[in-house]
């Protein structure tokens, strides 16, 4: 598991909530639910993996218990996975690109 991996799943995850969140709005506007029944579950498997990453890898990126908890914090709010990509490309550089060059 890679933070690169991490980061992908953080984006992954920001994007299906913001689409679950429209598809929301659309079921109750328009009594349209095959958004939620479609996007609901994929949205709850990004964010169960999100979650697990992150437990995984703090250890192995150095962050502290407090970044730790701002991360898990990311995943809860809308647009916080992309918050999360960014923090992550700007505090975690040399792991990212030690985790680059060790791809064949």
């Amino acid at each position: 598991m890679t933070l690169r991996n991490f980061k992908l799943v953080a984006i992954l995850e920001a994007t299906s909530f913001l689409l679950l969140l429209a598809a929301s709005y659309f079921k109750r506007a328009s009594d349209q639910p095959l958004g939620v029944e479609i996007l609901g579950p994929i949205h709850g498997l990004l964010f169960i993996a999100y979650l697990a990453m992150v437990m995984a890898l703090r250890e192995h990126a150095g962050w502290t218990g407090r970044q730790t908890a701002w991360i898990v914090i990311g995943a809860v709010l809308p647009f916080g996975g992309y918050v999360v990509d960014r923090w992550v490309d700007s505090n975690n550089a040399e792991l990212l690109r030690a985790e680059a060059g060790g791809r064949g």
